[in-house]
């Protein structure tokens, strides 16, 4: 557990007229903005010697005084839940994710989430906001299986958003969607929440934050079509968004698909599946201790795997055994192989 730590700083002398919070995110880069907020809050920032306020604003030569309490207990509890690890070091954590796990606590999702098996599994959190929890950098959908990295401390968060933000990380997915797409495709749009169905999000508005989707088909089938899909930003429901206003939802996205209907191998194959075909399948960053390239790659869940094997069989004409076995492990070998 980590322990209470007092810092001092001289503030700079022009830093007159600068507001208090704004200039000691810039003294203190590993601690966010928040965090720093809800220390003066809390009357554990000092400014000569008196408690400073949030929007005060600075003379330039003060004694600033910042005191961090030891983290307390998150309030979620650590649950023994199963959560396989894909890579983890004293900084950091990348999990493959499982179908229909919730990552953090929320209403109708008190336990049972991401967040509760990593505070059993992980012995080294050194706490993110004032809690011994772990720090989410980025979420993945309920049913959206794959990687998935947490930070086991504010530093290690702060520097993990700040890239994610950038743009520094690529993630790639893989997806099933209806429809025969173009081979590849570049989709860029303005993106927020649907005017009308608030649990929806659409590329169709005339306001919003820019969103941009790269994807390449690996496999095409009777009806579908496999994916690789490249976030070039991190919008909520993003390649669910794009895919279907393009015309190619995912199999089995009640939200965006709903009126999609299958036949024959793809209605097989959503029997198999039952929640919406997307996995985060690689993910890749520049580690924020050591500056190297972490480059992680969760394996292809059963369930869409399952799904794929219907779909190639039914692609896979009359023939000898052995010929149509070659043959149904062909476009796997070719779109795993690509190099990057």
């Amino acid at each position: 557990m980590a322990s209470p730590d007092t810092r001092e700083h001289r503030a700079l002398p022009e830093a007159r007229g600068e507001r208090l919070d704004q200039y000691l995110a810039r003294a203190f880069p590993d601690l966010t903005r928040s965090r720093l907020q809800g220390l003066i809050a809390d009357g554990h920032v000092l400014c000569d010697g008196k408690s400073g306020k949030v929007a005060q604003r600075l003379r330039g030569g003060e004694l600033l005084t910042v005191h961090i309490p030891a983290p307390v207990a998150a309030i979620p509890q650590a649950e023994e839940l199963p959560v396989s690890v894909l890579h983890e070091d004293r900084d950091l954590v990348v999990v493959d994710k499982a179908a229909g796990m919730v990552v953090h606590p929320g209403a109708g999702h008190a336990s049972g989430t991401l967040v509760n098996a990593l505070l059993h599994r992980v012995k080294d959190l050194s706490g993110v906001g004032g809690e011994l929890r772990p720090g989410i950098v980025h979420r993945l959908d309920k049913d959206t299986t794959g990687c998935l990295v947490v930070a086991k401390h504010e530093q290690s968060l702060v520097a993990l958003q700040k890239a994610f933000k950038t743009r520094e990380v690529q993630k790639t997915y893989l997806a099933l969607v209806h429809g025969s797409p173009p081979a590849e495709g570049r989709i860029e749009t303005l993106y927020g929440r649907h005017p009308v169905n608030r649990q929806r999000f659409t590329g169709k508005v005339k306001e919003g934050k820019p969103a941009i989707t790269l994807f390449r088909v690996l496999e095409s089938f009777e009806g579908a079509a496999l994916v690789e899909v490249d976030l070039l930003t991190g919008r909520t429901h993003q390649i669910r968004v794009h895919l279907s206003e393009a015309g190619y939802p995912l199999l089995c996205d009640a939200l965006y698909g709903a009126g999609r209907k299958a036949k024959g191998a793809v209605a097989e194959a959503q029997e198999v599946l039952g929640r919406q075909a997307l996995h985060a399948w690689r993910l890749a960053f520049e580690h924020p201790r050591t500056h190297k390239l972490l480059s992680l790659e969760a394996p292809v869940p059963e369930d869409l795997t399952a799904a794929l094997r219907l779909l190639r069989e039914a692609a896979i004409p009359a023939g000898p055994p052995a010929k149509a076995k070659a043959s149904a492990k062909a476009p796997a070998k070719t779109a795993r192989g690509r190099k990057r």
